[in-house]
C-alpha cells in the first residue's frame, strides 16, 4: 500500500471541504456569508487583532459545521434505527454549531456596529487598510472562490486538490502577480512576475493536471480579484 504523502493529505482535506459544500445546505450558507464578511472587512479600518478575531469566528463556525456533518454521517453509517444515544450525539453536535454561530454574530456585532453607526457612507470610502491586509484578503477570496467553483463544477477527473474546473495554482499565482504589479509599479517587475505566473500555469498543463481552459479560467479569476481589491476598491 502506497505511503500517504503530504499532497495526499491536502487532497483528502480539500475533498472533505468540497464534499461538505456539495452535500450540506448549511455549509453553503456559512461559506457564502464568510466570503461576504471577508470582502466587507475591506471597507473598515480593522486592526490586526480585530481582523484575526473575525477570521477565528468565521473559522469556528465552519469547523463546527463540518464536525457536525462528520458525526451525523458516522452515526448514520453505524445505525439506521432510532437510538437515544445517537440522537444525543447529533443534538450535542448541533448545539456546538449553534454556539459557534452565536459567537460569530456577537463578534460581528461588536466589530461592525460602531463603524456602521458612525458613518452611513463608509462603504463608499477608500479602504484604510494596509497593503498586507489587502493582499491577504485578495488571496483568501481567490482561494474561497476557487474551492466554491471546484465544488460546483467538479466532474470527477483527478482530485479536488489536483484538478477541477478552475486551476487554483494559476488563480493564486496570477493574483499574486497582479498584487506585485500594483505595489511595485515597474514594467520590468510586471514582466517578470507575470512570466513566473505563466510558467506556473504552463506546468499544470504539461503535467496534465489541468486543461488550457482550466488554467486560463484560473488566471482570469486571480487577475480580476487582484484588480478589484487593489484598483477599484483600494
Amino acid at each position: 500500500m502506497r505511503k500517504k504523502t503530504l499532497i495526499d493529505s491536502f487532497n483528502y482535506a480539500v475533498s472533505g471541504i468540497i464534499i461538505a459544500l456539495k452535500t450540506e445546505k448549511n455549509m453553503r450558507i456559512h461559506y457564502l456569508i464568510a466570503i461576504g464578511v471577508i470582502i466587507l472587512s475591506l471597507f473598515f479600518d480593522f486592526s490586526r487583532t480585530e481582523f484575526l478575531l473575525l477570521l477565528f469566528a468565521i473559522s469556528l463556525v465552519v469547523v463546527a459545521e463540518m464536525v457536525n456533518t462528520a458525526l451525523e454521517r458516522v452515526i448514520d453509517l453505524i445505525t439506521q434505527d432510532y437510538h437515544p444515544l445517537a440522537r444525543l450525539v447529533k443534538d450535542v453536535a448541533a448545539g456546538a454549531v449553534l454556539i459557534a454561530a452565536i459567537n460569530s454574530i456577537i463578534v460581528g456585532y461588536l466589530l461592525f456596529f460602531d463603524r456602521l453607526n458612525s458613518s452611513t457612507d463608509i462603504l463608499f470610502s477608500k479602504i484604510r487598510g494596509s497593503p498586507i491586509h489587502l493582499t491577504f484578503v485578495a488571496l483568501l477570496v481567490v482561494i474561497l472562490v476557487t474551492i466554491g467553483l471546484k465544488a460546483k463544477f467538479y466532474k470527477g477527473r483527478g482530485t479536488h486538490f489536483q484538478g477541477g474546473t478552475v486551476s487554483g495554482h494559476a488563480a493564486i499565482s496570477f493574483c499574486i502577480a497582479t498584487i506585485i504589479v500594483f505595489l511595485a509599479k515597474n514594467m520590468l517587475v510586471t514582466t517578470l512576475v507575470y512570466s513566473l505566473a505563466i510558467l506556473v500555469g504552463e506546468s499544470r498543463i504539461e503535467g496534465k493536471i489541468h486543461t488550457f481552459m482550466e488554467v486560463l479560467l484560473g488566471a482570469i479569476l486571480g487577475t480580476i480579484v487582484g484588480i478589484l481589491v487593489f484598483q477599484i476598491i483600494g
